[in-house]
């Protein structure tokens, strides 16, 4: 079905439903072209209104002037140069968006993409990765489930996102800027800034001229030029921030953070590798400490009679007899082994005295 209606050059558009992938694209054109399966298209017009179903896939050519309110999209979608109001109530596929005006959405289950926004921006719910790169207005994020690359947004911003976050702001006169990340954040800003940033992490870098580092530092505020903005991160992770255009690029040195082409092939794979290595690393510290743990065990078991046997550990706490306190271990006892000692004592295999006459003997009766 190819169907050309004429609703003005500043139609309303409501989107009931589609089933399939939906493309829309704006033209200087007074029509509405609108493109399907003949038995899978449903539309209604009255005046400058047009309302929209369809089964499958949808193909819409529309005056750039256009206002649309979507409410169920069951695949893709892919806007470009519409610069009406958009409004989305949920689209569970992936969404671009290009050179638009206002957005607000509600729910978008798989990726978020846009770019060159001419209002501002609403999302409340963003299940997956979300990439935004210039908008003229606000930019205000409920909640992005995964990571947030954001650049040139030139109003204010406040945002909730649940792992990493790369954002490039020039920040404008008492403008305000928040950032809440479950994980790690980067933050990069011209050398020229005007603003008081509030830092909360894990760990705080501050790659700055004539700024030092606090290794121990898990809040920091700086001022850099008269302070007019503020900005305020906030970290379940660590928190970088700098002044060099490249950074962002550099994984190794700044984290698990996109490029500045908001490319996130192969980020999920960075992450991977991490967390691979991490793994790999915990498992051997742990073999190391089951093995330290029942070394120290051996030594000191023969002086105890009952058996309680846990894991590779077999060890004896009859005797009412306290073991004479051994020379100190050639390592100190690791957090590993005490939470071995604890969860016996939690399973009634030995009394709270036995746990603080074992761990007295594995600490070398200090």
């Amino acid at each position: 079905m190819s169907q050309t209606i004429s609703a003005g050059k500043t139609p309303r558009i409501v989107v009931d439903h589609v089933g399939g992938d939906l493309s829309v694209v704006g033209w200087e054109g007074a029509d509405i072209l609108v493109k399907g399966d003949d038995d899978e298209v449903h539309l209604e017009q009255a005046n400058d209104l047009v309302t929209l179903s369809c089964e499958g896939d949808l193909s819409l050519r529309v005056p750039k002037a256009s206002s649309f309110e979507f409410k169920m999209i069951g695949g893709d979608a892919s806007i470009r140069g519409v610069f009406g109001n958009i409004e989305l109530r949920e689209i569970a596929g992936d969404l671009s968006i290009r050179d638009s005006g206002s957005i607000a959405i509600d729910t978008v289950r798989a990726d978020f993409s846009l770019r060159n926004a001419k209002g501002d921006l609403y999302i409340k719910n963003a299940h997956s990765d979300v990439s935004i790169r210039d908008v003229e207005g606000s930019v205000t994020i409920e909640s992005v489930a995964n990571d947030l690359a954001l650049r040139g947004a030139r109003g204010n911003v406040n945002v909730n996102v649940g792992e990493d976050v790369v954002v490039y702001l020039e920040p404008k006169p008492e403008g305000t800027y928040y950032v809440n990340a479950g994980d790690d954040i980067l933050l990069v800003l011209s050398p020229s800034a005007n603003a008081t940033l509030t830092l909360h992490g894990d760990t705080i870098n501050v790659d700055w001229p004539g700024i030092k580092n606090d290794e121990d530092a898990t809040e920091r505020i700086l001022t850099f030029g008269n302070g007019s903005a503020k900005i305020t991160l906030e970290a379940g992770g660590d928190v970088r921030v700098s002044n060099r255009a490249d950074a962002a690029e550099s994984a190794d040195e700044f984290g698990n953070f996109a490029g500045l082409n908001f490319d996130w092939s192969g980020f999920g794979e960075r992450i991977s590798r991490q967390v691979e290595q991490a793994t790999r690393h915990a498992a051997q510290r742990a073999e190391e400490a089951a093995r330290r743990a029942e070394l120290h065990a051996e030594r000191h078991a023969r002086k105890w009679n009952a058996n309680v046997k846990v894991g590779r550990w077999n060890w004896d706490f009859n005797s009412q007899n306290v073991p004479p306190p051994p020379p100190p271990p050639s390592e100190p006892v690791t957090e590993e082994e005490r939470m071995m000692i604890l969860k016996m004592l939690a399973e009634k295999k030995i009394t709270a005295a036995q746990a603080d006459e074992l761990l007295a003997a594995l600490e070398g009766g200090k």
